[in-house]
């Protein structure tokens, strides 16, 4: 399956309160969860920079990675983006067989 990459900014005022976002974050898997269900999480992460959060996960298409960016930003993320990602081995195979 491929790999996606969600990338998630939050509204400054959902990130003050653990107890609030542990409630937003449950909330916003169970919903994933209930309408993706082929989902496959890989990792959840806190970052620092323009973004608050970093999902990786394999879905089984890009219609599929959508709805899950479509869900971040109906539960209250400010910004999501999904981005595909692919292994490193894989991507020099893939230059290996363009090379001249």
């Amino acid at each position: 399956m491929p790999t996606f990459v969600l990338m998630t900014r939050l509204a400054p005022e959902a990130v003050h309160d653990a107890e609030v976002r542990r409630a937003m974050g449950r909330a916003w898997l169970k919903k994933v969860k209930s309408s993706c269900p082929e989902v496959r999480w890989i990792a959840h992460y806190a970052i620092l920079g323009p973004y608050d959060f970093m999902d990786i996960y394999h879905a089984p298409d890009a219609e599929t990675a959508h709805k899950v960016s479509v869900i971040s930003r109906a539960e209250g993320a400010v910004t999501a983006e999904s981005w595909q990602a692919m292994p490193y081995d894989d991507f020099i195979r893939l230059l290996e067989e363009v090379e001249p």
